[in-house]
């Protein structure tokens, strides 16, 4: 086979190629020699996805349908394309960050806990009109964020990487972070932003200040995230962690303040439809010699 795809109606509607089907639930096919073209399955902490990599003598293109990339970068070999699953995950991940917003900013949770002891606790919260919004890693993700707030009487600033126009450079986050009453995290996880969020960044951040990460837990430290919990002056509402799955007995799970989702940031039916138009493109580009979309690394 040429092809191994994650997507069975993307294998059904290009059965006229060399293609197979791997979608994580069979086993990997025995003999990998001619595949050129991977697409892993969806998963990001599940090494067996990655590891059929190196059994792949011909392998040209590995295709992720995430758009965080870290977690193959580790099985990669010279000359081969990396390409990611950039725009799939941007309306279903900006949903959740609003909603993630929402919800601490009108505290969601207390009601909830409260509700479930059968108590009325009706009380005062902040609420999301006339917040000032810090988007930090405004890629495409960060831009479908900010879509999504455009109704709720919201003042965004945006910092990226690069600086472009209405964007301005990572560089002056610290600048931007006492200003702003809701963070929002999007960044990709790389070697410049692991750790980002530590304890010089949230220590600039105003008191009260809600923090939303739905990048990869490991651009927030954790250790310092729990101390400024702790303390009461921060709030958070986390997608991600680290570590992650986030153990039992973890104290993020009972710190003050704190909202945590269990990575589901991707995991609505918008996937599926979104992740078939990639796949199908992408294969159209390989057959074609055209350049391919999203690549991060190789050419």
């Amino acid at each position: 086979m040429r092809y191994l795809i994650s997507h069975p109606e993307v294998v059904a509607e290009r059965g006229d190629l060399d293609i197979a089907l791997y979608d994580g639930t069979q086993p990997v096919p025995e003999n990998l020699d001619d595949v050129e073209f991977y697409a892993l399955p969806y998963g990001i902490i599940d090494p067996r996805f990655c590891e059929p990599i190196a059994r792949m003598p011909r392998l040209q293109v590995v295709q992720t349908v995430t758009a965080g990339y870290d977690h193959v970068l580790p099985y990669l070999r010279p000359g081969l394309t990396l390409a990611n699953g950039r725009g799939v995950h941007d309306a279903a991940t900006a949903e959740l960050a609003v909603a993630l917003t929402l919800a601490a900013r009108r505290r969601l949770p207390d009601f909830v806990r409260a509700g479930d002891e059968g108590r009325w606790a009706s009380g005062w919260s902040t609420g999301l009109a006339d917040a000032r919004v810090l988007i930090v890693g405004y890629g495409s993700i960060g831009a479908a964020i900010e879509r999504r707030l455009a109704g709720f009487e919201v003042e965004v600033s945006r910092v990226a990487r690069n600086a472009r126009p209405g964007v301005r450079p990572i560089s002056d986050v610290a600048e931007l972070l006492p200003q702003a009453d809701v963070v929002i995290v999007a960044t990709p996880l790389t070697p410049e932003t692991e750790g980002l969020v530590g304890k010089d960044f949230l220590a600039r951040m105003a008191d009260g200040a809600l923090l939303v990460n739905v990048s990869r837990g490991r651009v927030v430290d954790t250790g310092a995230l729990l101390a400024e919990l702790s303390d009461g002056r921060l709030h958070a509402a986390l997608d991600v962690t680290d570590p992650e799955p986030l153990p039992a007995d973890h104290p993020l799970w009972s710190a003050p303040n704190v909202l945590i989702s269990p990575h589901v940031g991707g995991l609505t039916a918008a996937m599926a439809p979104r992740v078939r138009r990639l796949l199908l493109d992408q294969i159209r580009r390989y057959e074609a010699g055209e350049p391919l979309a999203n690549v991060v690394v190789g050419s």
